[in-house]
């Protein structure tokens, strides 16, 4: 009733495109997203808040495509204009800049993404105070970052007050919680901390069973992250059946050639030639 150039189709080409890239289905959400981002620059201009949307939009797919030269300039593109629509300390504004510093951070210019995160970390705080879940998020991204950086002593209090301020705002078994506990589970690893990285990979482990159902790839992952842990303890007949469980998982879910599974066998091999 509207044409095919009405923002409402714009509205409703954003829906569906969402839809298919969060099922997995990105060669079929890039072009509605192109199509919405198109009807929105005609109706409403180049400048407008709409159009930073579409960007982000599609930059998510471009990314997910690992097409991130591409996706840049178009992160870029959005993050002025939500600056210049809503000022520099907007939560939109934040948005943008963890978008693209988590870009930057992919292709390891940990330099320029860290006063990023640091950026829209601070405007979180102030827009929604310092318990927010937002503000747990973008810890979460900071801390990541510095974690890669091999910043370890820094990165842990980030993931302890993240997940301190998740635990008072979810339930136990939420999904915030389990990624929260992931990552500090992963830096005791990596400073060698194993008695206090092995309770929290079982935390994990049991809230992906709880929330996905016990053949997901996530379950794969937490069985792989335990089970290489079992591992480093010399505890192998443990190790092997969380390792062949994983393959399985993998297997099922993804096919005989996929990397995942290759990376599954690999582990699986690696085990049995030590035994």
């Amino acid at each position: 009733s509207f044409g095919p150039e009405h923002p409402d189709v714009a509205t409703v080409l954003n829906n569906l495109a969402t839809f298919y890239y969060k099922t997995n289905r990105p060669g079929e959400a890039e072009p509605m997203y192109r199509r919405a981002l198109a009807i929105c620059e005609r109706s409403f201009g180049l400048e407008h808040p709409n159009v930073a949307t579409s960007l982000n939009n599609l930059t998510q797919v471009l990314q997910a495509t690992n097409r991130l030269g591409e996706a840049e300039p178009l992160m870029r593109r959005a993050l002025a204009i939500d600056e210049k629509s809503f000022g520099p300390e907007h939560p939109d504004v934040a948005r943008d800049l963890n978008n693209l510093a988590h870009l930057l951070q992919a292709t390891n210019r940990l330099g320029d993404a860290e006063p990023m995160y640091r950026r829209a970390l601070a405007i979180y705080e102030r827009s929604f105070g310092p318990e927010h879940p937002e503000v747990a998020r973008s810890l979460n991204h900071l801390a990541t970052l510095l974690h890669t950086a091999n910043r370890l002593d820094e990165a842990e209090p980030m993931y302890r007050r993240a997940l301190a301020i998740n635990e008072k705002a979810f339930s136990p078994d939420n999904r915030e919680i389990a990624t929260n506990l992931g990552n500090l589970a992963q830096l005791f690893r990596a400073k060698n901390r194993l008695k206090e990285a092995e309770p929290l990979m079982r935390q994990v482990l049991a809230i992906d069973e709880k929330s996905f159902g016990p053949e997901h790839p996530d379950v794969a992952r937490d069985l792989n992250n335990l089970a290489a842990l079992h591992q480093a303890t010399n505890r192998l007949a443990e190790a092997e059946p969380m390792y062949r469980r994983a393959l399985a998982i993998d297997e099922k879910s993804f096919g005989a050639e996929h990397q995942n599974v290759a990376r599954d066998l690999n582990n699986l091999a690696i085990l049995l030639k030590t035994t």
